[in-house]
């Protein structure tokens, strides 16, 4: 498999300026954003501290004494003390943090949470509330800012990926969605310093009211909950589709940052080790159609939190197959784990978890025989992590046409292609490089 590297801004290839730009790299030694990429955890180490800290001194605060978990959360904590393996595993993948500076403290700097009972303390609190813009921030990965160092042991590998613990998960997540489509969820939906239409969102998503549909003048921005404001759309004409009628160009299915292209994947490849190879069967779930991408190409981006949340068809042509796979929100690659973590988890295994997460998969059978059947992999990076598919099997789409949407949490997505076809990235579609929705990102060559 070769990646694609450092861009060549070479000769113009075609009428898009289209370049070849490959390079091959060894696993491992092409760049990946390193750093809490899309804007899930704060940058500021200081400001995840405060919110943390305002966390646990609400659930210790003496007022919360003698308050019952809710049901989700106390048959969570059944099944830990009831499961003898599990229960071990939840003590070991705290006490495998070393006790030794820096992880004696958390990522946010506080000493570490290390029991299961204040991480249910905790998840309780969260899945009865939605997210603020705190301290000109925010902390859209809660749990995660929990779990972060526990994500990064032998033991909280075991356990996040466990498929009764996802489940677990799952079953919490549904009653937190049930808040976050709740109009009691729009409380954060003001004008207020922390809201979402304060002074510091506002400077976070600039032009807000000229680029999405919204009633600045209604309550909440007409907003009817935190997760229709989450999926919230663009205005007509914003993002307009690009060479829409040229088939030969694929076009930008998400609002997103490139991540990785890679050519050359395997069938299956040891996705857990260093440099994190594409194992397409693991990634499309040994589906009947997934064979014919063995060699093929994939194109990967994320998307960031306080932007676009919806996917859209990056060719024309007709919706093939539709999956849906259930799988795990926070299990992480292990060479991401200790000896050398990251408090940014989920972000530096975003191939891994093509191949482990819940995640959706479009089977589109394009119009133009030189790109013929391809895939749009929607994958869901930790919390709620709902890829919902909006399309159905045997649905005609348009380059544009709506696809779908992420609901509350991390998101990445891939665009893959089998090894006959030619793909030719454009120059500015590089590593790390913000792409718009419905651009040009790619041709196919007449070959």
């Amino acid at each position: 498999m070769y990646y694609i590297g450092r861009l060549d801004h070479g000769a113009i290839a075609s009428r898009l300026d289209h370049a070849n730009i490959e390079s091959r790299l060894d696993h491992g030694s092409y760049r990946l954003i390193k750093h809490r990429v899309g804007g899930w955890l704060p940058r500021n180490h200081d400001n995840l501290k405060s919110w943390l800290d305002k966390k646990i001194a609400f659930v210790e605060h003496p007022s919360q004494r003698g308050c019952s978990l809710h049901p989700v959360i106390r048959d969570f904590q059944h099944y830990i003390e009831t499961d003898p393996i599990v229960y071990m595993g939840f003590h070991q993948m705290f006490e495998q943090v070393p006790t030794k500076p820096p992880y004696n403290k958390d990522p946010t700097g506080k000493p570490q949470v290390r029991d299961y009972i204040l991480m249910l303390k905790l998840f309780n609190h969260i899945i009865e509330t939605a997210p603020s813009y705190e301290n000109d921030d925010l902390v859209g990965f809660p749990i995660n800012a929990i779990l972060d160092w526990p994500m990064g042991t032998p033991a909280g590998m075991a356990m996040f990926s466990h498929p009764v613990v996802n489940g677990h998960f799952k079953k919490m997540f549904d009653v937190w969605t049930s808040f976050l489509t709740s109009e009691a969820s729009c409380g954060v939906l003001t004008d207020a310093a922390d809201g979402w239409f304060g002074p510091a969102a506002t400077a976070a998503i600039p032009h807000f009211t000229a680029t999405y549909i919204c009633d600045p003048d209604a309550p909440s921005y007409g907003f009817k909950s935190w997760d229709d404001f989450f999926t919230r759309q663009f205005r007509p004409g914003v993002r307009p589709v690009l060479l829409g009628d040229n088939d030969d160009v694929i076009n930008s299915a998400c609002e997103s940052t490139v991540y990785r292209i890679a050519h050359g994947a395997k069938d299956t490849d040891r996705f857990w080790l260093k440099g994190q190879a594409y194992s397409l069967l693991h990634m499309l779930d040994h589906d009947q159609y997934a064979e014919q991408f063995s060699g093929g190409t994939v194109y990967q981006a994320f998307l960031s939190a306080t932007k676009y949340h919806r996917w859209h068809s990056p060719v024309n042509g007709r919706i093939a197959r539709i999956v849906t796979i259930p799988g795990t929100y926070y299990a992480e690659s292990p060479c991401e784990g200790f000896p050398d973590p990251d408090a940014a988890g989920p972000n530096l295994s975003q191939a891994f978890i093509t191949s482990v997460a819940a995640r959706t998969l479009i089977f589109i059978q394009a119009n133009n025989p030189r790109i013929g059947m391809m895939v749009f992999v929607a994958v869901g990076m930790a919390e709620v992590s709902t890829c919902q598919a909006t399309v159905k099997a045997g649905d005609t789409v348009n380059k544009g046409d709506e696809l779908g949407s992420f609901h509350f949490g991390g998101s990445t997505h891939c665009l893959v292609f089998r090894p006959q076809v030619k793909v030719t990235f454009a120059p500015e579609v590089g590593v790390e490089k913000d792409v718009k929705l419905n651009v040009p990102i790619a041709s196919v060559s007449r070959m």
